[in-house]
């Protein structure tokens, strides 16, 4: 696993190999991730990832928001309450020297802080299967997590129903997964 563009292109990050199943760490392959960043960058949503601010909710390795920093995100906040992913984040957040950029939380999703900040780009990468990307969405828009206009992209094994705020713009499968493309509405 590495990241595929920006200024750590190429970098190689700690992994858990195909997965690890116990602690629901399943990272998203690199063909996906580039699949998703050449989505965003694409022209169809503007720049939704230079200066943005970042979630990265059942963050796992972090690979999604550490690809968004090294491609000129402002900032990401990893969300994961296991301690393998906490230990893989810290040490991928080190190896892409993305300390002053980033902060991690070991909480369970569904029961979120109130926001420091609203995030204008989400990632949402929940154990497939278990149903807990709504209400981690649910969680998040009470918590002040989601921007008004914020782009939300969910990786799933199936399409995730938003919740009310958001609007379905685009799904797409790669394999077993599905990508979910949402937007927060006013």
């Amino acid at each position: 696993m590495r990241i595929i563009g920006g200024e750590n292109r190429g970098l190689t990050l700690a992994s858990v190999g195909k997965g690890d199943p116990g602690a629901h760490l399943r990272p998203t392959t690199d063909r996906v991730r580039e699949s998703i960043f050449n989505m965003l960058l694409g022209g169809r949503y503007g720049d939704p990832v230079t200066g943005a601010r970042v979630l990265d909710l059942f963050a796992g390795t972090g690979a999604l928001g550490l690809e968004a920093l090294s491609r000129g995100a402002a900032s990401a906040v990893f969300i994961d309450s296991g301690r393998p992913a906490q230990k893989l984040l810290r040490e991928n957040i080190a190896k892409t020297g993305r300390q002053d950029q980033s902060a991690c939380l070991s909480v369970d999703i569904r029961r979120l802080p109130p926001a420091p900040a609203p995030a204008e780009l989400i990632f949402l990468d929940p154990p497939y299967g278990a149903g807990l990307g709504p209400s981690a969405l649910a969680a998040a828009q009470a918590g002040g997590w989601i921007a008004l206009g914020a782009l939300i992209l969910c990786e799933e094994a199936e399409v995730v129903t938003p919740p009310g705020g958001l609007t379905l713009l685009d799904t797409r499968r790669y394999g077993d997964t599905v990508l979910t493309v949402l937007r927060a509405e006013g």
